[in-house]
């Protein structure tokens, strides 16, 4: 069985970074997923799809689908750059003028 080790990004709806401190185990989709006749709606016939599993630390995660026998790719999370900002730049008489 395949499964992916990451930490969430945030979502669109997120102004903090809360939630996304921890790591997630996912199992991989090992059947298609297709749109049911009736609604339209994307089913696939593995209910694994749905399982989540949350882990403190990266190696917690790893030490689980290790001790399972589990095939892993772990995914690190991209490094935030974190710009600073003034509020007074915007009134500098040196900026850019679009």
């Amino acid at each position: 069985m395949k499964v992916r080790i990451y930490q969430p990004s945030k979502t669109a709806m997120q102004s903090g970074r809360a939630k996304t401190h921890r790591w997630l185990l996912e199992y991989e989709i090992e059947t298609p997923r297709r749109p049911e006749p009736l609604m339209g709606w994307i089913s696939s016939g593995d209910t694994l799809n749905q399982v989540r599993l949350r882990f403190e630390t990266k190696d917690e995660a790893i030490a689980f689908a290790e001790k399972k026998g589990w095939d892993y790719t772990v995914q690190d999370a991209a490094v935030r750059r974190v710009r600073p900002r003034n509020y007074a730049d915007n009134f500098r008489m040196d900026r850019p003028r679009i």
